[in-house]
């Protein structure tokens, strides 16, 4: 691995402890540089947003994240530089306990400039018994804004989802009806979700994961690649996750790699990755905007 430059940006202990999880401390970053992401279309959705999303939920679950452990305020001194970096895409959820993440950020990033996306957990839990509808009018507490742009089913593991989640389904149709979700679709965790998905013409967005390696994934590349495919097409917009494995492709031949698949396939418009430290952003940044002129 050539080292042009090695710079850590760890605020405290915690933004330390966080980036260490992600991989990423230990690798040489490119030459910092003022290189801001693009604005692609999301397939036929008619959004047009950042490459790349400021993803909040590394290690998240109970309503807790990397992202969110750190504090906010250690977490706005990287979504700050990721606004610089031209970064305005934010990748909430429930789940990551994220909103007020999110929310603060907006306070500074004017809303019509900023790209929301957040998710609903289906799954019974403490944190979540409010009807679809009350959950959806939550979100819109919690995070300052009254729309969201892309608004997803989160985490659907098996094949039934559209019968199992229809009362979401219904209130996210209704919520899109009334302005207050631009688009709709789910976070895929299985291939048998992700294949009906594709077909679904309710779904507008999905978000799935992908790598030339398969970590965790629910299907071989070629195979989770072919259905991406199939649903790019037919005008979906695709989000990509899981680029550099949740961390375990940490190597910088692995995520150059990683980033050349996912964008030279022309079949995913956007990723979201979770970033713990502003060195990421700008060596995440740079790359991926060099590989999409290269590829």
């Amino acid at each position: 691995m050539t080292q042009i430059s090695r710079r850590h940006f760890i605020q405290t202990g915690l933004i330390g402890a966080a980036a260490a999880s992600t991989g990423f401390t230990s690798l040489a970053y490119a030459a910092p540089a003022n290189t801001t992401i693009d604005k692609v279309k999301l397939g036929k959705t008619g959004l047009v947003v950042p490459r790349l999303a400021l993803g909040t939920g590394t290690h998240g679950g109970k309503q807790s994240s990397d992202m969110t452990r750190m504090g906010i305020q250690n977490w706005l001194k990287i979504a700050r530089h990721a606004h610089e970096r031209g970064m305005t895409f934010y990748d909430a959820a429930d789940l990551y306990g994220s909103h007020q993440n999110v929310k603060e950020i907006l306070k500074e990033v004017p809303r019509e400039k900023a790209t929301l996306l957040s998710k609903v957990w289906t799954r019974p839990e403490d944190w979540n018994k409010d009807t679809p509808a009350k959950t959806i009018d939550r979100f819109r507490k919690e995070t300052g804004s009254d729309y969201f742009d892309i608004l997803l089913l989160h985490c659907m593991t098996n094949g039934s989802w559209q019968e199992e989640k229809k009362p979401y389904i219904e209130a996210l149709s209704e919520a899109k009806q009334k302005g207050i979700v631009k688009t709709v679709g789910l976070s895929c965790h299985s291939f048998d979700a992700l294949k009906i998905a594709a077909e679904d013409p309710w779904v507008d967005v999905i978000l799935a994961r992908i790598n030339p390696e398969g970590v965790i994934m629910d299907a071989s590349p070629a195979e989770v690649m072919a259905v991406l495919k199939k649903a790019h097409d037919s005008g979906k917009g695709i989000i990509g996750m899981k680029i550099f494995g949740e961390g375990r492709l940490i190597e910088e031949s692995q995520r150059e790699k990683s980033l050349k698949y996912v964008i030279g396939s022309k079949n995913v418009d956007c990723m979201t990755i979770g970033i713990t430290s502003p060195d990421q952003i700008d060596d995440t940044v740079q790359r991926i905007m060099r590989i999409a002129k290269e590829v």
